[in-house]
């Protein structure tokens, strides 16, 4: 028997499909390039030195090249695996695990819409961008948000938590970031989330740039919800966010919160807790995929060498900085997150210039932000980055910085 579509050809045979312009409007010839050419032609990626997005491993990336419709057991079982995965980073045998399909502002915004009311009352610890992102979305969902931190080169003050909450007694949460992103301030969380328990508020936590890269203890701790991404220590690309729920907070989501949809708690905790775990819509199947991968090569380097690696690179970094004469940004910052440094440039030597310099080097680093967005740069060290990524980064910062010429002398300018 032929072939069905040579069958069909046979009996019916096919002009080459044309189709012409409208009269008076004449043809236009189009050249396509060869479809082999595609992607040989794109440069080499620079070797990302930043607090995020990081490094994906071959390895990772590779686990991301397929496929798997969202509502199969072979997907349930990707989903089931990365959820119990996270808990040993986070620390928790208890906590509900929910992915959100969104970036880590996603799982951010996602606390604060299925948490609260408008008009409750969070205290809101304020000591760097993305500290001041919690309070940001709060006031935008009409909560009245007491700040407490706001200097942003200093870590959060116990005492100032202590203080708002005992003026304020009618709180419901504390926010506060773990490792603030903007400044590398490490943030003292079990202290914070402590004094809120004993005051029956909830303490909610962005650990974006901290998980997996420094030890975190969402159970000991009492954190009540631990937001984190995929793309920092993860080691995955970005646009996938993870939620860890206390049955507090879980309790919170199912009586309180402003009408939402997309990022319903509610909707999100049915799906994955299913016999067969899925998610309420279409997954990110490949950031899935990725996220597993990732969470089992951590799992084979060992977490605990992980965070010694994390550690050993901030040193290195920070090491290096002291040797060269430069300070480090925040001069209150009582510890210093293991995933990223902000260093503070020669006086006279533009931070834009600096980063040009490095970029034409192969290597990207950050900004920085706020007061030393001029006059300093972050290096990020977590997620896939080893220290021999850390040393090529410092030697090409020590080429910038003793070369004469465009690497260093452009003075002023904002960071783009």
């Amino acid at each position: 028997m032929r072939p069905l579509a040579a069958a069909v050809a046979g009996r019916h045979p096919v002009a080459p499909h044309r189709v012409d312009p409208p009269a008076g409007v004449a043809r236009v010839p189009v050249s396509l390039p060869a479809m082999t050419n595609i992607g040989n032609a794109d440069p080499a990626p620079p070797l990302l030195m930043t607090p995020g997005p990081t490094r994906v491993p071959e390895r990772v990336l590779r686990a991301g090249m397929r496929m798997l419709h969202h509502r199969t057991p072979e997907f349930s079982a990707v989903l089931d695996e990365t959820l119990q995965r996270l808990r040993l980073l986070y620390g928790t045998g208890s906590a509900d695990i929910l992915p959100i399909h969104g970036t880590g502002r996603a799982g951010t915004e996602a606390a604060v819409v299925n948490l609260f009311d408008p008009g409750d009352t969070v205290v809101a610890c304020c000591n760097g961008k993305f500290s001041e992102m919690w309070a940001g979305f709060a006031e935008l969902y009409g909560l009245r948000v007491v700040r407490v931190a706001t200097d942003w080169e200093a870590s959060v003050d116990p005492g100032e938590v202590a203080a708002a909450l005992a003026a304020h007694p009618n709180a419901r949460a504390v926010t506060v970031v773990y490792s603030e992103t903007s400044t590398g301030a490490l943030n003292p969380v079990p202290e914070i989330a402590r004094m809120a328990r004993a005051r029956g508020a909830l303490t909610l936590v962005d650990t974006v740039s901290a998980l997996g890269g420094t030890p975190f203890r969402f159970d000991a701790w009492g954190v009540d919800v631990a937001v984190t991404a995929s793309q920092k220590c993860l080691m995955s690309g970005p646009g996938l966010a993870f939620v860890a729920l206390s049955s507090e907070a879980r309790a919170a989501a199912e009586v309180g919160g402003t009408p939402r949809s997309y990022l319903d708690f509610r909707s999100i905790l049915r799906s994955v807790g299913r016999p067969r775990p899925e998610t309420p819509g279409t997954a990110p199947v490949m950031l899935v995929l990725q996220v597993r991968e990732a969470l089992r090569m951590i799992d084979e380097e060992g977490v605990d060498a992980v965070f010694e690696r994390h550690r050993a690179m901030a040193a290195r970094v920070r090491g290096w900085a002291e040797a060269n004469g430069l300070g480090l940004s925040g001069r209150g910052i009582l510890e210093r997150s293991p995933t990223v440094t902000s260093v503070l440039l020669p006086p006279g030597v533009a931070a834009e210039a600096v980063r040009a310099g490095v970029r034409r080097r192969g290597i990207q680093i950050a900004a920085a932000t706020g007061a030393h967005q001029a006059s300093a740069v972050r290096i990020g060290h977590l997620g896939d980055i080893r220290m021999a990524d850390v040393d090529r980064t410092l030697r090409a910062l020590d080429d910038v910085l003793s070369a004469p010429g465009d690497d260093r002398e452009a003075k002023g300018g904002g960071a783009p």
